[in-house]
């Protein structure tokens, strides 16, 4: 049996509501950054440049960065849970659900590490 002490949050509403949520930020940057090129024909290096130098933009930027780290980290979650299960896989499955969960915490925690870097370091 799967328990909640490596899921997200404490229930399933909790969960529903970060998924949908992170869904719509990153729904909003998407139709940002969508806007931007479509009312930029001539987009050079300086103005896109420019643009994600914005403080406001860099920090919509994070938002979604984090977003995207929830969202996957609960679709991973359920994935793992639904289906690397005992009657599926037999007595190995609990080992290979840690070895998965591992695997994926370490992906979106290099993921968010490197997109802290990318906006925030000294480059």
């Amino acid at each position: 049996m799967v328990t909640q002490v490596v899921n997200m949050s404490r229930n399933g509403v909790s969960d529903w509501l970060i998924q949908r949520v992170s869904a719509l930020v990153l729904a909003a940057y998407t139709l940002c950054i969508f806007g931007f090129v479509v009312l930029n024909p001539g987009l050079d290096f300086e103005t896109w440049s420019g643009f994600f130098n914005n403080t406001g933009m860099q920090v919509f930027t994070m938002l979604a960065v984090l977003s995207t780290g929830a969202h996957a980290w609960i679709g991973m979650w359920t994935i793992g849970s639904d289906y690397l299960r005992e009657h599926t896989l037999g007595s190995g499955a609990t080992t290979l659900r840690f070895i998965y969960q591992v695997g994926c915490v370490l992906i979106i925690a290099a993921y968010l590490i490197w997109g802290i870097n990318i906006l925030w370091g000294n480059n």
